[in-house]
């Protein structure tokens, strides 16, 4: 029973913030490879942030280098994508998903990924 359930999505107006959370149930964050996604209207899913298994490296997409931030806390079972400077482009529904850490994977790959959360919609207006 593994779950995945994202949260903090909402409506912020340009160059607003808003911090997503995703927590994990039914298993230990700290053996998966955890990622943030997003699917924009008309567009396909895409990787916005994903964490390494050791947790040294964390990819951004070019779209949102600088301005988003991957964290996470592995004692509350809870990952976080902070976002500033939100843009209207950056108006999607947000997911996060996981894999085990202990195969290869693609970083920021979704099908790599066998776990998702249901997604929390973000709207940036512009």
């Amino acid at each position: 029973q593994l779950q995945l359930v994202e949260s903090g999505g909402g409506l912020v107006g340009t160059g607003g913030s808003l911090r997503l959370s995703c927590a994990a149930s039914g298993f230990t964050l700290d053996n998966y490879i955890i990622g943030w996604f997003r699917q924009a209207p008309g567009k396909e899913r895409e990787g916005v942030s994903c964490i390494s298994s050791s947790g040294n490296y964390t990819n951004y997409a070019d779209t949102v280098k600088g301005r988003f931030t991957f964290s996470r806390d592995n004692a509350k079972n809870t990952v976080y994508l902070q976002m500033n400077s939100l843009k209207a482009e950056d108006t999607a529904v947000y997911y996060c998903a996981a894999a085990s850490k202990y195969r290869m994977i693609r970083l920021c790959v979704s099908d790599d990924y066998p776990y998702w959360g249901q997604g929390t919609q973000v709207i940036v207006s512009s």
